[in-house]
């Protein structure tokens, strides 16, 4: 691994202002810590004990919640639905603690000396200097006039168990504060002890609220963010530029300038390191770095609001472009109340704010056009550089990549020429005429080693290809790809390279080619070919694996891994629909649909990966870590019972399953597979509906071909789950758009039964007053939209007809369309 010396002050570091946080010197590599975290903490349990005993406690808070009482048939306006029931908070407030640029970085070519490190602002980071340098020129830098790299950079241990530490400190403290409420609220201790020299004890109680709210939700954040994998990774952004200099000795001069950030959306700074190193050049000084330094870290982001898991899960499987555009406004209302005291006596959220008066051209502030991304502004040496920021930030998903040129790059030459693999089970799913982006995305889900060959290639190509391979596999579901990713190395980092288990590389130089046992998949970004090393580790024997194939003699997958059935041999049968699924990605890149459609299908294709892991484990092990609240969902509480993954009938289901034994079995020891448990358990602590499988029920709905009884319970069991805010949000985000949004709930307006109908009505109700679920109403087709307006308005005059003492033909009416 990368030798951290002492500090020492260089030349040419750099110090500005007063002692900070910052100044301390932290222990950084580009590569990560020898201990894992992810899989450690998950084998010996801590971790994960801590994150489900927190969703237990969750989960006993609402096990007393019984199903809502039916609505009446007059349709109230369902007011507790259609905002968000908490203040709007910014993801980054106006004095972070944490700045948004941490170090700017300078490095030179010089002809004795090699690369070296010119420049460090504000200050040293304590690590090899040789190695950062290294890392900011790139082999083949000289030859061409500007070049773009990625890297990272890790704190050691020591570091992460002081984090960890003061993280264990703050939970213990907001859980101390909520024991002393609820033993207040019981009588243990005197309210007057809990309010302690409070002069108003609502005021107090309100504002003691809030600070839990906040500090439990930012706590729960970060536990989200960093997956149990360490600390955050701090993401470098590197420009180099060749000036042709007929002074200097080889006739140019080269140098790069760097960006040090934990924002993973690094490329937002792409102008500003343009302008900067072409001022470098003109004034090789501190004081330039000063000007970009201060410029990056003024950049105003306090209106951009933070959302809900729930809430980015909608916004990213989205394309409407006004989605969540309340809490924006609702951001700008509550900045505009405290700049003007004079108008406090309105609340933030008073409509008497109209919205006409935030969009005026002449207001300060402004709507977003898509709230998709946030705009600002960064003033750099009197230039207005306009900045768009992601709002909703996946998993894995670092800098600005596409999906579709990776999938486009490996495609061409499979299907003009295809050539067979080397058997592997894990990899070759389909056969040895398996799909090059399914080796790969096979390849980082069995956590096999992994390079980008890009020879001749800018750095940043080969940057660009690692990146993208990682949010593909990750589909913003998984984790623990970036943080063992090496977006460029070069030859001489090669030892501290292949002591990192399953990693992910890019690279210029050709002579890892020739070295098969460095790696276990080599993807030639130039040919556009793929190959299996000859030295790559064969696939264990597993129990699991022999338990499927004595219970399951008929699907049970082969040796090469071929599963699903004796007639896969000939070709006539998918069993995975790896094949038909990357057939209906390359029709979708063919007809341009674009990168956010391909990503969806990607996010699809992993959830359904997960989804069937967990129905392998249930089916082998008898219980799975990949689903919590199996027995809640199957104990009926709403009329209905069932979680998981559906198939038409046992035959498909044993099929799929036996297709994929072998890469599910793979995958169970990656870290990848920890971190998800992780994030299943904190986000189970999170989920206002536990008792129904909202996904589980609507497959049903999609996929099977249910009796009327059957489909009605479903459709009354969604109304009685589905009444507040973050339920609705639950609701949303098992509709997504390109699973025909609601259409299939919108099938009860056509029940037979009159009951079903006037409950459908009642939850499209609940949808359509939602911040978000107006949107998916208004992409309801119009016969839905007709029929839930008759039987609204049948509800309320039958409503009325029952004040008024009238007798009402209540017999079912047989609708036109059978659900």
């Amino acid at each position: 691994m990368a030798t951290i010396p002492p500090y020492r002050p260089p030349t040419n570091g750099t110090s500005h202002g007063p002692s900070t946080a910052l100044d301390r010197k932290a222990s950084l590599s580009s590569f990560p810590s020898s201990r894992t975290p992810s899989n450690t903490s998950l084998r010996n349990g801590s971790s994960y004990k801590a994150i489900t005993n927190r969703a237990r406690r969750n989960d006993s808070d609402s096990s007393t919640r019984t199903p809502p009482t039916p609505s009446s048939h007059n349709y109230p306006t369902n007011t507790a639905t259609s905002r968000s029931p908490r203040k709007v908070k910014s993801q980054y407030p106006a004095d972070p603690p944490e700045r948004h640029v941490e170090y700017i970085l300078v490095a030179s070519f010089d002809i004795d000396r090699g690369p070296t490190m010119e420049h460090q602002y504000p200050g040293a980071i304590s690590g090899d200097e040789n190695m950062l340098a290294e890392l900011m020129l790139p082999d083949q830098a000289h030859v061409r006039n500007q070049d773009w790299t990625i890297f990272f950079l890790h704190k050691d241990t020591g570091d992460e168990e002081e984090a960890a530490e003061a993280k264990r400190l703050r939970k213990e403290r907001i859980e101390r504060r909520k024991k002393r409420k609820e033993d207040a609220a019981i009588g243990t201790i005197d309210d007057e002890m809990l309010q302690e020299g409070s002069g108003d004890e609502e005021e107090r109680e309100d504002e003691d609220a809030e600070e839990e709210e906040k500090e439990e939700e930012e706590a729960d954040e970060e536990i989200e963010e960093e997956g149990g994998e360490g600390p955050p990774l701090i993401y470098v952004l590197n420009l180099v530029n060749t000036k042709q200099d007929t002074t200097a000795k080889r006739g140019a001069v080269v140098k790069a300038m760097a960006i040090c950030t934990r924002h993973s959306f690094l490329h937002i700074y792409k102008p500003l390191l343009l302008l900067a190193l072409e001022e470098y050049f003109k004034s090789p000084y501190p004081e330039t770095l000063a000007l970009l330094y201060d410029a990056v870290n003024a950049m105003d982001l306090s209106l951009m609001p933070r959302l809900s898991t729930l809430e980015r899960h909608i916004l990213q499987a989205s394309d409407t472009k006004d989605l969540f555009v309340e809490k924006f406004e609702q951001m700008i209302q509550q900045r505009m109340a405290q700049e003007s005291p004079s108008d406090s006596a309105t609340s933030p959220d008073s409509p008497s704010k109209k919205t006409s008066e935030l969009t005026r051209p002449s207001h300060r502030y402004a709507i977003p056009r898509d709230t998709h991304e946030y705009e600002t502004r960064v003033a750099y040496n009197g230039i207005p550089i306009p900045i768009k920021i992601p709002t909703a930030v996946s998993p894995e998903t670092v800098g600005d990549f596409s999906v579709v040129k990776l999938i486009q790059v490996f495609s061409g030459p499979h299907v003009t020429s295809p050539q067979p693999f080397a058997m592997h089970p894990h990899l070759t799913t389909s056969g040895s005429y398996t799909h090059p982006i399914l080796v790969l995305v096979n390849a980082l889900l069995t956590q096999k080693r992994i390079i980008f060959l890009g020879h001749n290639r800018p750095s940043g190509e080969v940057a660009e290809a690692v990146l993208a391979a990682c949010a593909l596999v990750s589909g913003g579901v998984l984790r623990g790809f970036t943080r063992h990713a090496f977006p460029y190395t070069d030859l001489t980092k090669i030892d501290d390279l292949l002591k990192v288990p399953g990693f992910i590389a890019g690279v210029t130089n050709p002579a890892f080619a020739n070295h098969p046992e460095w790696w276990d998949l080599l993807c030639d970004i130039p040919t556009g070919r793929m190959k299996i090393s000859n030295r790559i580790e064969q696939a264990p024997i597993t129990e699991g694996l022999v338990y499927f194939q004595q219970q399951n003699p008929t699907f049970a997958p082969n040796s090469s891994g071929i599963g699903g059935g004796p007639s896969l041999v000939n070709g006539s049968i998918d069993p995975t629909g790896d094949q038909t699924f990357i057939d209906d990605v390359l029709r979708s890149i063919a007809s341009r649909h674009g990168e956010s459609v391909i990503r969806s299908k990607w996010r699809d294709y992993i959830i359904k990966f997960t989804r069937i892991a967990a129905a392998f484990e249930e089916a082998v092990y008898g219980a799975s870590a990949l689903y919590i609240g199996a027995s809640e969902a199957d104990a009926g509480a709403y009329g209905v019972s069932g979680h998981g993954y559906v198939w038409p009938d046992d035959t498909s289901r044993g099929r799929e399953l036996g297709a994929n034994v072998w890469r599910i079995e793979g995958w169970r020891n990656t870290r990848s597979y920890y971190s998800f448990i992780q994030d299943l358990a904190a986000l189970w602590g999170r989920l206002p509906i536990r008792k129904l499988d909202l996904g589980h029920q609507l497959d049903r709905l999609r996929q099977l071909k249910l009796s009327h009884e059957e489909s009605g319970k479903i459709f009354l069991a969604m109304r009685d789950a589905v009444g507040s805010y973050d339920e609705v949000c639950q609701l949303l985000t098992a509709t997504p758009e390109n699973h025909a949004g609601l259409f299939y709930l919108s099938l009860g307006l056509f029940h037979p039964d009159i009951s079903v109908r006037t409950a459908t009505v009642e939850l499209l109700e609940r949808i359509r007053e939602h911040e978000a679920g107006r949107h998916f109403y208004a992409q309801l087709g119009r016969f839905a939209k007709c029929a839930f307006l008759r039987i609204r308005k049948e509800g309320e005059t039958r409503g009325k007809r029952d004040t008024d003492g009238d007798t009402v033909d209540t017999r079912p009416r047989t609708a036109g369309k059978r659900n």
